[in-house]
This record gives structure tokens, sequence and C-alpha cells, in this order.
């Protein structure tokens, strides 16, 4: 009955819309067509998938080729900004990066050294091939600081500028790096003075002291580096740090199995000496003598007869007496006899020069050596689970305490003469504050919600275009259509309304169609009793039908 009743509608539908005027038709048409096509534009709109970007900032070569590799792909994808932006389905979008690398897309500018692959050309001036070399360096230079962690990319500037031939005219290089880092994180101190060598070390003739590096903020990543004494006080801080954490880590890994990681806590203060200190000694020994050089004089003189003597003048010079014969048979006088007489001078000088045993000592003592350690240790109660589930609380004894005392001297290298202390005891800790909940995801925030926003806009814009258009038109139009009297079964045309010769409505009454001979038989009764009705009749059915 109900399909019977919805052929009827359509058909009284269909009946009114033929009497409509022609202008009234296609406007009425133009207008379900366009309702029609809204429909689907929703529908459609509800079955699109979630587009998220796959590569920003694309060259057209590089965007070319990433769209020619998904569409071989069977990814679907939407370009946007452009030109310069590729996006892809949500849950896309790690397969389509995973295919692309592994076809070598998107390749990026040319950077680095590869720029010299490139054909120059012929003729190309030395200018330039320079210019080239310093991009490459450059390229290459970003390129590795990029690698770095924390570093989202990198921009490396030289200025080495052109050497002479005049050593007063040498100008030394500089360069300046820009960093971009990833959001929420920082470039620590170690990390900018790698940075700082590695560009050093990779330009000829480029001091550390001549690289600057700064952040996308503009905020200067480079110490100062006239401050020579604040440099060095922030090293030596940061040294007594190290000293300080790596003792502290000895004594919690010594005492962390006995007392759990939770219940130990240990601080250490240390005493460093950063005085530099050289010393020179010079030392003798005495008792091994050695003669480095010796030296000798001696002078002998005698007075002969022949030799003037007595005070110098006119008796000194005069000739000697005659000496007399002497006598046959005698003996001739010695010589010693003739000069045991005369007077004899002898002068003997020795000059020795000694080296003693001598030692020459250089020492430069270390720095950085520990004065003194104070050692604060604190360790938590014991806990017993008693019968009834409850937690117990019991101090650690002193015999305990002691024990953990001796455990800690000798982790630590514990020296009286110098000074040190340690100090335990014990505690109750008291407990952990309890961690809040994660916080829970907007419900706006969450990813199924746009989709399932999407599905019900787009049930309600065709329930809309249902009710709202195409139930008031096809009510409309049942109402435009001739009115029709009760019919048994079936239905069809029951009634024409037919102007008479008299100027008075005539009405000709049609049998139910039943079946085909009943309706010809009542067709050829009402032919032959009234012609000209049954004529007028067919030509208005003509007319109304076209």
């Amino acid at each position: 009955m109900a399909e019977k009743a919805a052929g009827n509608k359509l058909g009284a539908a269909l009946t009114g819309f033929g009497s409509l005027p022609i202008v009234r038709q296609l406007a009425l048409m133009g207008g379900l067509a366009a309702s029609i096509a809204l429909g689907v534009v929703i529908v459609m709109w509800s079955q699109q998938p979630d587009f998220s970007l796959l590569y920003s900032g694309l060259s057209d070569q590089d965007a070319l080729a990433v769209t020619s590799a998904l569409e071989h792909s069977g990814i679907p994808y939407k370009i946007s900004a452009g030109g310069s932006s590729v996006m892809v389905p949500g849950d896309k979008v790690r397969e389509a990066r995973m295919k692309l690398a592994g076809e070598g897309l998107p390749k990026g500018t040319v950077t680095g050294f590869a720029l010299l692959d490139k054909d120059q050309g012929f003729g190309v001036s030395q200018f330039m091939e320079n210019a080239r070399y310093q991009q490459a360096l450059e390229g290459e230079l970003a390129e590795t600081i990029s690698s770095m962690s924390n570093v989202r990319s990198a921009r490396v500037h030289l200025a080495i500028p052109k050497q002479s031939a005049f050593v007063r005219e040498h100008k030394d290089p500089s360069a300046s790096v820009m960093l971009e880092v990833f959001g929420g994180r920082a470039v620590e101190a170690e990390q900018v003075a790698a940075i700082v060598h590695l560009v050093a070390s990779s330009v000829p003739n480029l001091s550390p002291d001549k690289v600057t590096v700064v952040d996308q903020t503009g905020k200067l990543l480079t110490e100062d580096q006239s401050s020579d004494q604040l440099r060095l006080s922030a090293s030596q801080f940061e040294y007594r740090k190290n000293v300080e954490d790596y003792y502290t880590k000895r004594i919690e890994d010594i005492l962390s199995p006995v007392l759990g990681p939770a219940g130990v806590r240990a601080q250490v203060s240390a005493d460093i000496d950063f005085t530099v200190t050289e010393q020179t000694q010079e030392n003798f020994n005495p008792d091994l003598p050695a003669v480095r050089s010796e030296q000798t004089y001696e002078d002998k003189s005698s007075n002969g007869q022949g030799s003037a003597q007595g005070v110098p003048g006119a008796l000194s010079n005069q000739p000697p007496a005659t000496a007399a014969a002497p006598a046959p048979g005698a003996a001739a006088p010695k010589d010693k006899g003739a000069t045991d007489g005369l007077p004899e001078n002898s002068v003997r000088r020795i000059t020795r020069n000694y080296e003693l045993d001598k030692t020459v000592s250089h020492t430069q003592f270390e720095t950085g050596t520990v004065r003194k350690l104070s050692i604060a240790v604190v360790v938590d109660d014991r806990q017993k689970v008693g019968d009834d589930g409850t937690v117990q609380r019991i101090a650690r004894t002193q015999e305990e305490l002691s024990r953990y005392t001796a455990l800690v001297k000798e982790a630590i290298g514990f020296n009286a003469e110098r000074g040190d202390s340690v100090n335990v005891i014990n505690a109750g800790f008291a407990p952990p504050p309890e961690a809040p909940p994660p916080p829970e995801a907007k419900f706006f925030d969450k990813p199924w919600v746009w989709d399932a926003a999407r599905q019900v806009a787009a049930g309600i814009g065709v329930i809309l275009l249902v009710f709202g258009v195409f139930r008031p038109l096809m009510k409309s139009l049942v109402e435009k259509a001739p009115a029709v009297s009760d019919l048994p079964a079936g239905g069809g045309r029951s009634r024409e309304m037919l102007p008479a010769s008299t100027g008075q409505a005539i009405s000709m009454q049609l049998p139910a169609p039943n079946n085909y001979e009943n309706q010809l038989g009542a067709i050829k009764g009402m032919a032959s009793q009234d012609p000209k009705r049954v004529a007028q009749v067919v030509k208005n059915w003509v007319a109304s039908d076209g």
C-alpha cells in the first residue's frame, strides 16, 4: 500500500509539474539540480580525508618530483602555498615520507662541494671560482653543524680577505654562524665551543676568537673573549662542580644497593686549589769537589860575581881587585864555595778552581688539587610493613650509621691529614608528592572529533535539503495537480473537466482500469453514446501531454 501511495503521489507531482508554465518548470528544474549538486558536494566533503603538511618550501623541481612520486604511489595529495607546499592525508604522512626518502626526494638546494660538480662553463674568472669555493665551504660547514643535536639548521658566513704579498697588510679571516634551534631546546656551552673550533679548524689562519655564534632570536652564544678572568672563573667553577658530582655519585652508588635509590641523599663540598706554582731549585754537594782548572807560577833568581851589588854609585862601579893566582898544587875552589855567599830569590804561585756538584730542578705544581672534602649524607628510616598493611618507620641504629660512615670514607678516599670530614645522619624522608594526572586532551583537540563533526554536518545538510527543499517542492506540485475523485484499486486519470458548447462544465467518468477488455468495452460504449465529448477528452489529453 505504501508503494502504491508513493506512486500516486509521484504521479500527482508529475501531473502538477506538467500543468506549470514553461518558465516556472525551467526555474524549478534549475533549483532542483542545484539542490542535488549541493547535496553531492556535502557528501563528498564529508568523505574527504583530513590533509596534513608533508613538505613546505619546496622548489619547483622538487615539488614536481614529489607530486609525480606521490601520484605513482597512489597517495592523494594537495598543493598549497603557491605550489611550494604539498599536503597528504594525515594517516599517510609517514608512509609518504618513507617512500619519498627511498627515492631521494626532495633533493633540496644543492649545497656544499656538490656545487663544484656543476659545469662552470667556459671562461669563468678566478673571482667566480673563489666565490664558488667559498660558498661550497660554507654549505659544508652549515650541513655539518645542522647534524648536531638541538640544531634544526645553520648558516655560515665566512669573511676571507684576499692575501697580500706584504706582511704588514696581512688581515685575519673571520666567520659568523647563525643557528636555528628546535623549539623548547637550547644549545649548551660545550656545543657552542665545539662549533667555534670546528669552523676555526676548517678555515686556514682562522682564530677561534674571530668566530661568532648567534641563534635565531639574535642571542650571542659565544663568550666575550676579552674577559679572560671571567672565563677562567667559569671554567674553575665547572671543574669544581664536576669533582663534587663525581664524589656524590660514588657515595650514592655504594649506598643505594643497601638503602635503595630513594633512601639516600649525599652532598659534597670540595675545596679546590687552583693556584699555579712554579719552583726552581739549585743544590750543591760539597762532598764531591772536582778541579775545574789549575794555574802554577814559579820564579827563581840568584846573585853571581858579575852581578852589581851595593849601593849604586862610584864605589859599586869599581873594577874587582886582582885575584891572586893559586899556588901550585893547590886545589881549585869549588863552585859551591863560590856561590854560598850569594843570595837566591824563589817565587811560586798556584791557582786552582774547583767545581762543586750542582743540581738545578724546575718544578711546576699541578693545579686543581683537592685541599679538603666535606661530605654530608642523609639516610632514610627503615620501612616495615605491619600485619595490617600499614608502613612503619624505624630509625637506624648507631651501629648502622657507623658502617655507612666507613663505606663513605672508603668510597671517597678519606684523608684526615688534609682535614676531610664526613657526617652521616638518619632522618625520615618526606613522602614525595603525588604527581598530578596528565592533562587530558581537550575534546575539540581529539582527531576523531572533527571527522565526526564533518559527518554530522553532512547528515544535517542532507536532511535539510530533503525536508527543506524536496519535500515542500513535491507537496506544492501535488497540490497544484487537477482534482481527482476517489477511485477503487488503481488510479489514473478518472475525470476530465471539459468545456461544453453551452459554457458549462461537463464531466465524464472513466471506468476503473480492472483489465484491458473491460476498459475497451466501456470506452466503446461511451464513444457511441457521446462521440463529441470523447473527441474533446482525447484532444485535451494530447494538448496536456505535449
